[in-house]
């Protein structure tokens, strides 16, 4: 059985775990989802390697939420390495699906770029754990997480 890890934080202002949980539950139905809660951000990456270690999860996702500020961007940047670190020393792909408040103007526009990233994102880590190939097929397609696709570019 397939077990997937995720962590997400009491900062965020969308619940998009439960999101990506709705879309993995329908494409791996025989896959076993572990999710935690940390307050924030920088709480993720021990966390995430804690689950990995407890449960030994075949891959993870993070769901961050990145307010405005530069101590809140330099903060994520330390996050991201850290969590890139977990990664690389378990071997695992750790999708991080992460807002910044300022991606957005209305909080409507926030809202619907943080569900549509976590779902778009829950499918890739499907493709990544069972289907890698489809990826390959979609190289170069312009595909976002959060907004609209843009497509390739042709010439």
């Amino acid at each position: 059985m397939t077990t997937i890890c995720l962590v997400d934080t009491t900062f965020a202002r969308v619940d998009m775990a439960s999101h990506a949980v709705e879309v993995l539950r329908s494409l791996m139905p025989d896959a076993r989802i572990v999710r935690r809660t940390v307050p924030g951000i920088k709480d993720i990456p021990v966390e995430m390697k804690r689950m990995i270690e407890e449960f030994g999860c075949e891959g993870g996702m993070t769901f961050g939420w990145v307010g405005p500020s530069l101590v809140d961007k330099i903060a994520y940047a330390v996050y991201s390495l850290a969590l890139q670190l977990v990664q690389l020393e378990a071997g695992i792909h750790v999708i991080d699906v992460t807002v910044h408040e300022d991606e957005a103007e209305t909080e409507d526009e926030l809202y619907r770029i943080a569900v549509d990233r976590a779902r778009k994102h829950a499918e890739n880590l499907y493709y990544l754990l069972r289907q890698p190939e489809r990826l390959a097929e979609m190289a170069g397609t312009g595909r976002r997480q959060g907004r609209p696709d843009v497509g390739p570019i042709t010439v």
